[in-house]
C-alpha cells in the first residue's frame, strides 16, 4: 500500500511516493529542473559511472534479492560510447527495489530518498539542498501531527479508563477491597482482561519481551490500537453493569478488537489479537 505526497522546490512540485514505510521521490519531477528533456535527463544520468556504482552498492545494502552478476555486466559496459540502459531496465536485470516505475497518468521514475538526494546532487547541490530542506519541513509536520493525534487518542484512552475503573469499583470489587491494598489487584486483573484482547498478552509478558523499553504497552501503542482501547475500556464498563462473567466479557472484546482494528487499518485479522482467546492464567 501507498500513499502520495508533494514537495515543493524553487517552485518545482516533486511528488513523494510512501512504499512500505520509505519515502519514494520522483525523479521525472526532479529532472523537470533542468532545460532539457526530463528523459534526457534521467537517461545521461544512468549512463555515469558512478550512478551505476552508486546504484549498486544501494542494492547491495538494502536489497537481499539483488542480482549481483547482472550488475557485474552492467558495470564492465559503462563508460562505452554504446552504453545505454533505462531505469525498467535496471529494474528487471538486477531485480533492484531502489527505483520503481510506475505507469500510468501519473507515473514516472521514483527513487529510494537516498537515491533521490544522490540524483539531486548530480543536478545541482543548490537543488539538492533544498530539496533536503523542504523533505525536512514535510517530515517535522508529519511528527508533529502524528504525536498530536498519538497525544489526544491517549488522553481519551486515559479518560475512559476512569470510567472502566468506576465500573469495576461498583459492579467487580468485593466491598472488603474496596479502598485496600488489595483493590489494585482487581484493577490490574480488568487491565490486563483489555490487554489480552487487544494486544495478545499481559502487561507482565509485554515487559519480559521488551525489557529496553519505557513505560508500559499502552504508552507504545499506535494511534488504531488507542481508539480500539478507548472503546474497549467503555464496553468492558457495560458488560460488568450487565454482570458477564470474565471468560465471555474476554471473547467479546477479543472479537471487537479484531473487528475494530480490520475498520481501521483495512488488512485482515491481525494475528496477536487472536491470542487473545485464551487466557494464560495470569488474568486470575
Amino acid at each position: 500500500m501507498s500513499k502520495k505526497q508533494q514537495l515543493d522546490v524553487e517552485g518545482v512540485q516533486i511528488r513523494l511516493l510512501s512504499i512500505q514505510e520509505d519515502d519514494y521521490i520522483s525523479l521525472t519531477d526532479m529532472a523537470r529542473s533542468s532545460s532539457e528533456r526530463t528523459d534526457l535527463v534521467l537517461q545521461t544520468w544512468m549512463r555515469n559511472r558512478n550512478t551505476i556504482e552508486f546504484l549498486g552498492l544501494w542494492e547491495e545494502l538494502h536489497n537481499p534479492n539483488f542480482n549481483p552478476y547482472e550488475f557485474a555486466g552492467i558495470k564492465s559496459q559503462t563508460g562505452l560510447n554504446s552504453f545505454y540502459i533505462s531505469a525498467k531496465e535496471w529494474i528487471e536485470r538486477v531485480q533492484a527495489v531502489g527505483i520503481v516505475s510506475k505507469t500510468g497518468r501519473y507515473g514516472g521514475t521514483f527513487a529510494h530518498k537516498d537515491i533521490a538526494f544522490e540524483f539531486g546532487t548530480w543536478l545541482s547541490p543548490r537543488f539538492k539542498l533544498f530539496l533536503i530542506k523542504d523533505y525536512q519541513r514535510l517530515k517535522e509536520e508529519e511528527n508533529k501531527v502524528k504525536s498530536l493525534d498519538w497525544s489526544v487518542k491517549r488522553l481519551l484512552s486515559k479518560a475512559n479508563y476512569r470510567i472502566h475503573t468506576e465500573a469495576v469499583r461498583e459492579y467487580l470489587m468485593p466491598p472488603q477491597l474496596m479502598h485496600s491494598k488489595k483493590e489494585g489487584v482487581v484493577f490490574a486483573s480488568e487491565a490486563d482482561l483489555l490487554n489480552t484482547a487487544l494486544f495478545g498478552l499481559t502487561a507482565k509478558v509485554w515487559k519480559q519481551q521488551n525489557p529496553e523499553l519505557k513505560g508500559n504497552m499502552r504508552d507504545h501503542a499506535t494511534s488504531e490500537q488507542l481508539i480500539v482501547l478507548s472503546n474497549l475500556e467503555a464496553l468492558n464498563a457495560k458488560l460488568l453493569e450487565w454482570d458477564c462473567d470474565q471468560a465471555l466479557r474476554l471473547q467479546i472484546l477479543n472479537k471487537t478488537a479484531i473487528d475494530q482494528m480490520n475498520v481501521l487499518l483495512g488488512l485482515p485479522a491481525v494475528k496477536q489479537l487472536k491470542a487473545g482467546m485464551k487466557l494464560d492464567g495470569e488474568l486470575e
